[in-house]
This record gives structure tokens, sequence and C-alpha cells, in this order.
């Protein structure tokens, strides 16, 4: 007699196995096809694959969990794939009249199959308004009513479905993501060089810099003034939050002044007669920095080294408010025929990859070139990284995705294929990038000084068993 394995036994077994495998076991007889469908197991199998906390979320709606991740793995498929037509859908979106200075996504960064799912950007223009798309459909959700100045930046808090705008005079507003009614407001003295939305899960607040180098922070959605302190007197500033919103990176272009990183907690709650937390980095000429997003407090900053000859990237570990330690734990010289990069960003907590005319290349913290790509005809101009892919926007009029492989010991980034624009008679390139789980968006200029977006959405129909790895 063949021994015969309990349907204890046989979820235990299957509770070993991969999507792949499960799915052939499925194939075997009725019982076996039965104790692969049990919830758990695909349960287990979606959270190993997508649990990361920087991963979209996950939401089931009415399907199950093998549905959810059959259609899961198909939609990474066809992101990989791009096949025109049979994986996304391009479509040019038009409303303002004038140039879109600013693009970002207010819907929640979810992964649903259930036809709820939904993407949602707004737009700053030049034209004086904040405006509301539906990728998806193509169509404008609402448009604010004209604005005193120019509006230049924006930034988003989708969990709270709030939109914050700045005008080039320097008046800030919040706007309900929704039904983009006006929230309220608040003035600066002077114009705006940076605005970074700060989404703290306990109490979420909005750090301004001003051109003349001091820094403001702001309660949301009212916009009441918490702290101001003066970072770099008379020089614009820019501003960089951390992952975990505890901390904010503070720097001048090119300047004899360190950079500072701020504990926020210390810009939120003032004490009286007592200065913001804050450290100073013992280096100058800072001309990039980023955040690695895997990490509570891991910085990478690029300046001038020593003798002001050459570009170095140095990687700190910021310590606790109490310590207010700032340690230096790696730190490198870029190659000598490097042209200086104008972007830069952090991948999980080792990577950094930088972006150097039509040039993408990525290193390790302590130097290691893993890659270089040159996928572009003409200059990159805006780059957007997540867990998932890598995006890079150009003047040649496309966007050039990658995608991720996690096995080695260091993440490999894959070229996989260019999203194309529209006509280079009416457009002069892409000069904005930004994507959510199932779409992208770039912002393409047009040559009579107006921009329109563009999307590229990746729908699922249904969960196909040749997309599972």
């Amino acid at each position: 007699m063949e021994p015969q394995l309990g349907l204890h036994e046989l979820l235990h077994v299957f509770s070993f196995l991969e999507a792949r495998d499960l799915l052939r076991a499925a194939q075997v007889d009725k019982v076996w096809n039965e104790v692969s469908r049990t919830k758990e197991l695909w349960r287990q199998l979606c959270l190993r694959r997508w649990s990361s906390y920087k991963a979209p979320q996950m939401t089931l709606g009415t399907q199950t969990w093998k549905e959810y991740y059959l259609c899961r793995s198909e939609l990474e498929f066809r992101m990989e794939s791009g096949r025109p037509e049979k994986d996304f859908i391009c479509k040019a979106i038009a409303g303002h009249n004038g140039g879109i200075d600013e693009l970002a996504y207010i819907s929640t960064n979810e992964c649903r199959f259930d036809g709820q799912e939904k993407s949602v950007v707004c737009t700053v223009s030049s034209d004086s308004t904040v405006r509301a798309w539906d990728v998806q459909e193509g169509t404008e959700i609402w448009s604010s009513p004209l604005q005193p100045a120019a509006l230049v930046n924006l930034a988003a808090y989708p969990r709270l479905q709030l939109v914050v705008t700045v005008d080039k005079q320097g008046l800030i507003k919040t706007w309900k993501a929704e039904n983009g009614r006006e929230w309220a407001s608040f003035s600066l003295p002077t114009s705006s060089s940076a605005l970074q939305a700060c989404d703290h899960p306990e109490t979420p607040f909005l750090l301004v810099a001003s051109a003349e180098g001091v820094m403001y922070t702001l309660t949301v959605p009212q916009l009441q003034l918490l702290s101001w302190t003066s970072v770099f007197p008379s020089s614009p500033t820019s501003l960089l939050c951390s992952p975990d919103s505890q901390w904010v990176f503070a720097s001048t272009q090119d300047s004899d002044l360190g950079p500072k990183v701020f504990y926020t907690q210390s810009l939120r709650c003032v004490v009286e007669d007592e200065p913001p937390v804050s450290s100073t980095l013992p280096v100058l000429l800072t001309s990039r920095a980023c955040w690695a997003p895997d990490e509570t407090a891991r910085l990478m900053v690029m300046h001038r080294n020593s003798d002001n000859m050459r570009l170095a990237i140095t990687t700190y570990e910021l310590g606790t408010k109490q310590s207010q330690k700032v340690q230096q734990i790696a730190s490198f010289l870029l190659p000598d025929n490097m042209m200086p990069p104008h972007l830069m960003k952090g991948h999980g907590s080792q990577v950094v990859l930088l972006v150097s005319g039509l040039e993408l290349v990525l290193f390790t913290i302590q130097g290691l070139q893993l890659a270089a790509f040159q996928d572009h005809q003409k200059p990159i101009t805006s780059m957007w990284v997540d867990q998932s892919r890598v995006l890079t926007a150009s003047f040649d009029l496309s966007l050039r995705v990658y995608v991720w492989n996690k096995e080695n010991k260091f993440p490999v980034l894959k070229s996989c294929y260019h999203l194309l624009g529209g006509s280079h008679r009416w457009a002069s390139g892409f000069t904005h990038v930004e994507s959510d789980s199932m779409s992208i968006v770039g912002i393409e200029a047009r040559s009579i000084g107006t921009s329109i977006l563009r999307s590229y959405c990746f729908n699922v129909q249904h969960g196909s068993d040749d997309c599972v790895d």
C-alpha cells in the first residue's frame, strides 16, 4: 500500500512551496487541488513577497489571497515587459494653460484588483492653478480658482488626502484632495526655496525653507506656525526629510557653510529659550544628498573633498536626540572622468544612484560601482526610485524603465524598455517622472511653453498562472 499523507501533513509540506510549485501541485488530484487553495498558504506567500513597510499596501477587497497573488504577479510581469497596448495604455492628459512645474500622487499607494483601484495625481502650473487628475481615465477631477501668482511647488499627504502648494511670492495654501477646496493659507515674508511634507504617523507637519535661509515648521492642514529658525542667513536653503520624519537635512548649494541635520521633534515641540536640536556635518561645498530608505537615519552626502578638487560621497549614521552623535560609516571619491552628478537617490541601505548627463550609475556606499547605463540620447532630467523599479526621464522624449533583482548580495538593476512620449515636432522632452504601484506619469514639456501629462497605466484583467515566477 502507498503511504497517504493526511490533510494537515500535506498542508505542512505545501507551506514550504513557492507559488509556481503550488500551482503544479494543484494539478495532481482533487485532494491536492483543495489543499493547494488553502487561504493561509497564499496569504503567507503574499506577506513574504510584499510585506515590506516600503511596499504598496495590500488591499484584498473581494478577492481571495490566491487571486490577489496571481493578479499582482501579473502586474509586475507586465510592468517589467512593457509591451505597448498589451501591457499598458498610454494617454496624453492636457488642461493647464502654462508649464507644469511639479507633480505628486495624492492617491494612497495601495495595490488592489477589485475594480476600486484608482491613481490620482496633482499638478501645479505657471497658469496659477492646482489641478487633480484621474490617471486611468485621463481626465481632470478638479481645478482650483486662479491664484494671485504662478504656483511653483507642491507637497502631498495621501494618507490625509491633503495637497499643499506655494506660489512664487511665498503664499502657502492647503487644499482638500477630494474636491479641491481651499483649507488654509500662510504667507512667507519672501519666496520659498523648499517644501517638504513630513507625514509623521502621530503629528504630520510641513517644513518650508525661504529664499532668505529661514526654515518654518507648520501644522497641517491648518498651517499654524510652530517654529522658525535661521539656518543659512540670506542663502536659499534645500530641505530633505528622513523616511521616518524624525530628521531633516538642510543645506545650501556649494557653500562653505556645513550642512545641518535637525531633530524634527525639537522643531515641532519648542522649548522656550532653547535652540532646536541639530548637528553640523563636517563637510563643505555640499551639492547633493539623499537618505537610505531602508534605514531610519542613514544619510548620504555629496561634497567636495578636503582639497576641493574632487567630489566625494560620505555616509553618516545619526544617533538619538540624547546622544546627538553623527557617525561617519563610509566615504569614497567619485571617478575623475565622471561629470558632476545632478541627481542623487538612495536604494535599500547600501546603494546610491547618481545621474550624470546621459548616464545612470550605481555605487555602494563604500564606492563599489555596481552598474552604469547610457540608455538615453539626451540628458536625464528626473529620476524615480522605489523598491521595485527605477524610472528616468529625458529630453529625448522618453522614459526608461529599470527593474530591481534582489537575489544577490547587492541588488542588481535590469534595464527593460523605453516609454515613448509624443511627437518631437510639438514636445521638447520629459521634465519629471513619478510612479505608484499601477501607473507611471511624466510631465511632457511642449515647445510652445506649455506642458501636458503623459500616463502609462498597467491594468490587470485577471491573474494569469503564466506570470508567476
